[in-house]
């Protein structure tokens, strides 16, 4: 996706984003299925998993990321993203959908596709 795309997504969602539109945001990426994690809705690639909604209870949804991007989403200082005890040492961020930036989400999905995607669909999409 380019920045211009993401541009455009991120006008449609107005206030903040849903479920729907994060499903919809990582869809639009080759290969994204819907499935469930943990009894809670999920976005995979290949049933590897990108992200998933955590129960009402708990809020956000998890994201999968590298170490050092959770490091620096963390360290940024926006309220959108955080973390418990529960995912330190873990590749992963909570998001929370009623503060992101849609394109910034936009975004985060996009790289955990491209961690989870077999390489060469990773490859593919690129070369378009």
């Amino acid at each position: 996706m380019t920045y211009e795309s993401n541009r455009r997504v991120a006008q449609r969602y107005g206030d903040h984003v849903t479920w729907e539109d994060a499903l919809a945001l990582a869809q639009r990426l080759p290969g994204v299925e819907e499935s469930t994690s943990y009894g809670t809705p999920a976005i995979k690639v290949r049933d590897k998993l990108m992200a998933r909604l955590r129960s009402e209870a708990e809020g956000g949804l998890v994201v999968m990321c590298g170490a050092d991007e959770k490091a620096a989403l963390l360290a940024s200082g926006d309220p959108a993203f955080s973390t418990t005890p529960h995912y330190d040492g873990h590749g992963s961020i909570i998001v929370d959908l009623e503060r992101v930036d849609p394109e910034h989400l936009a975004e985060l999905l996009a790289d955990a596709w491209r961690a989870k995607a077999p390489k060469r669909r990773v490859a593919e999409f690129d070369a378009r």
